[in-house]
Parts: structure tokens; C-alpha cells; sequence
């Protein structure tokens, strides 16, 4: 029974190393959907203003983004255990510590140095090494699927996640924290027996992060970047007391929403692989991700509640099909040994572009409730995909071990 099940859950060549790291991300991806729903509300509680809300927030992207960064780098010279294990700590450190503190001060700093994460997406030092592992743990063929496979099921627990905010104990007080801080240790569990993907010594002495492939990375890197400052505008957190702002939609109903949101994307990751085996990475990425950014300009111009919700669940329908194709996209253009590097560069910007836009979405939102923020982020990011088009869809994936 067990062979069937893995057989038709993982592709074919994946390894049980891809296995648990699939298991890694999903339950992070549970602790991450829950408390990037309760943050804005348990802040608010604390007393917080919606600047100070942001100010976290931006304070939580900016750690993650140097974090994600240092890690990226120095990955070809540390045993990714040691590093995945490392990251766990932290997490149940910044569980414990959220849960705990009540002052601005403390929880902006444990927000820079922590790995808490506002927003469906992840970035943080778990990022490059699980990208570049799995990588190392499935057939180039396979490679889509098995990150398509890695992304469904951290956004299906991340919907399981954000409905759990509608629990009254994990609510209050504090308490979601503490399971964020629980799931750091049953990855950590899930994590010790890893044993691929670390370079002899001798080897990873020598390697050069990106010195085959910096080209092509730094021009994906800077598309990245204007997509993920577009992003900065719309993190689950900021989108959570918007909707609590402009329709006084309660913590529970809000939940609710960002479980059907997290449902819709995690189902269309399995359509990700199959339309990118057809009309191609660059095109998959495109042609779901812009009308995605149409429906959430919507969002903010309609003028009830249900029709704000219905766009917003339409774009998540659409908004995470790119997430596969584009991470297979940048493993498939560089060499093994420089994966872990253009992971980490190519995905900072998901958090350091990113910070630099929800204080000013938190001040559009002291001022007035309209969604001011949805409009200014589907804008930047429709302009991405335009120009993510234009650069990129005659630049196919490259054979292993080619010259980007």
C-alpha cells in the first residue's frame, strides 16, 4: 500500500528525501497559514495602529530576505541538514517569542530576526536548500511536477491553516503561536534523517556561487523584483485587515476566505505541470498570473463584500500556477552546483522588494479603507508579467551542464 500511495502521490524518480521534504513544506505551510491570518488580528489586540501592523510585517521580510540570502550563498559549503535543522530552531524560537511578547519594540525585532512568515508564499532560509534538494532528488523530466506536488501541498495545509483562525482557542491569546512553534518541531523530526544534496568538501571549497550562470539570474532576478514589490502591497496579513477595514468582516468569516483562497490554489497546482508541458514555462507563468492581477485591481473597485471575495478567490484560482513553473524554470538554467545560489537570489527579492511597500500600504490604510493597496500592487505586477514575456519566452530551459 505504501508503494501505491507514494507512486501516485511523487513523481516516479523522486527519492524519499523529496518525500520528507514534501512533508517539511507542507506543515510549515499549515503553521504559515495560520499565522499570517492572525497576525494583523493579534496585533490590533495588542493595541498596535495599522502603521505599526505594517511596520512587522515589513520587519518580517526584510529579516527573511537577508536570511534567505546569507543561506543561498554559503549553501555549497554547509550540510543542508545542519541548515534545514538550523531554520527550525529559529522558527520554534519565533513561535515562542510571538506568543509571549507584547511590546512594539521586541516583536518588530523578533520579526527581523525570525522566520515568521505574513503572506502564502515562502521565503526564508528553508528556501534554497529545499529547492536545490529536491532538485538533487528527481529526474530533470519530473522536476515540475515534483515542485508543483512540493507548492500543493504546503498551500492545501496553509488553507487548513487559515481556517483554524476560526478556532476560538487558537484565536486569543497568543495560542496559534505556540502551534506554529509545534510545527517547527515535528519538521525538525521529519528532517533529521536527510541524507542528500551536501557537497564533499573539497568540492564545495571550490564552487563559485553563480559564476556560470549570474547573467540570466540577475536578469530574472530584477523581473522578480518588480513582482515582488507589486506583492508588498497585497501579503495575506495586509489583504486580512483590509477586508476587516472596508466590510467589517469578522477573524472567523476572514479565515474562511483565505481557506477557500488556499483550496482554489493548491487544486490548480496540479493543472501547473500539464499546461507548462504544453504551451511552456514562460507562457504557464504568463497567462495565468496576468488575468490573476486584473482580478485583484477588481477586488478593490467593487462594492460589496461577496463580490470583493469573489474576486479575490478567482485570483487565487490563478495567482500560484506560476510558483512551479517559475522554480522549476530557474533550476532547469543553471548548473547543479549553483542551484542553491540562484534559489536563494532569485527568491529574495520575494521578501526584500517586498518590504518595501506595506508601510505605505499600512498608511493607505489608516487614511481610508479603500483598497488603495490591491489597485497599486496589480498594477506593478501586470507590468512584471509584460515584460517577463517579452524577455523571456525565446529563452527556453537549457540542457544540464550547458552555459547559460
Amino acid at each position: 500500500m505504501r508503494v501505491t500511495v507514494r507512486a501516485r502521490w511523487l513523481p516516479a524518480s523522486a527519492t524519499s528525501d523529496a518525500a520528507r521534504l514534501l512533508g517539511g513544506r507542507a506543515l510549515r505551510g499549515f503553521a504559515d497559514g495560520l499565522v499570517s491570518v492572525l497576525l494583523a488580528d493579534h496585533l490590533t489586540g495588542l493595541g498596535f495602529s495599522p502603521f505599526e501592523v505594517s511596520a512587522v510585517v515589513t520587519g518580517t521580510l526584510l529579516g527573511s530576505a537577508a536570511l534567505t540570502l546569507a543561506v543561498g550563498l554559503a549553501a555549497h559549503r554547509l550540510a543542508p541538514r545542519s541548515v534545514l535543522l538550523a531554520a527550525c530552531a529559529l522558527m520554534l524560537a519565533t513561535g515562542l517569542g510571538f506568543a509571549w511578547l507584547t511590546g512594539f519594540w521586541p516583536i518588530l525585532l523578533l520579526a527581523v530576526v525570525g522566520t515568521l512568515n505574513p503572506s502564502a508564499g515562502d521565503v526564508s532560509l528553508f528556501l534554497p536548500v529545499e529547492q536545490s534538494l529536491l532538485s538533487a532528488n528527481v529526474a530533470d523530466a519530473e522536476r515540475t511536477a515534483l515542485f508543483a506536488r512540493f507548492n500543493l501541498g504546503a498551500i492545501f495545509l496553509g488553507a487548513l491553516g487559515a481556517l483554524a483562525t476560526g478556532v476560538p482557542a487558537l484565536a486569543h491569546g497568543g495560542r496559534g503561536f505556540l502551534v506554529y512553534a509545534g510545527a517547527a518541531g515535528a519538521i525538525a523530526i521529519l528532517y533529521l534523517p536527510l541524507r542528500s544534496g551536501h557537497q564533499p568538501a573539497s568540492e564545495a571549497g571550490r564552487a563559485v556561487p553563480l559564476r556560470r550562470s549570474r547573467a540570466i539570474v540577475l536578469r530574472l532576478t530584477a523581473l522578480f523584483s518588480l513582482d515582488s514589490f507589486g506583492g508588498g502591497f497585497v501579503v495575506d496579513s495586509l489583504v486580512a485587515l483590509w477586508l476587516s477595514r472596508r466590510f467589517a468582516l469578522s477573524l472567523p468569516v476572514i479565515g474562511g476566505v483565505f481557506f477557500a483562497a488556499r483550496v482554489l490554489a493548491a487544486l490548480s497546482q496540479l493543472a501547473s505541470s500539464r499546461l507548462a508541458a504544453r504551451i511552456g514555462l514562460i507562457r504557464t507563468m504568463v497567462y495565468t498570473h496576468l488575468p490573476a492581477n486584473v482580478l485583484l485591481i477588481a477586488a478593490a473597485l467593487v462594492p460589496t463584500a461577496p463580490q470583493a471575495v469573489a474576486c479575490l478567490l478567482g485570483r487565487m484560482a490563478l495567482s500560484q500556477m506560476d510558483v512551479p513553473a517559475r522554480q522549476s524554470y530557474v533550476m532547469a538554467v543553471v548548473p547543479l552546483e549553483e542551484r542553491a545560489a540562484a534559489a536563494s537570489v532569485t527568491n529574495v527579492p520575494r521578501s526584500l522588494a517586498s518590504a518595501l511597500t506595506p508601510l505605505l500600504a499600512g498608511a493607505l490604510l489608516a487614511r481610508t479603507s479603500f483598497g488603495w493597496p490591491l489597485v497599486l500592487g496589480g498594477i506593478i505586477k501586470i507590468a512584471y508579467d509584460l515584460l517577463l514575456l517579452a524577455q523571456f519566452r525565446s529563452v527556453p530551459p537549457m540542457a544540464q551542464g550547458s552555459t547559460p
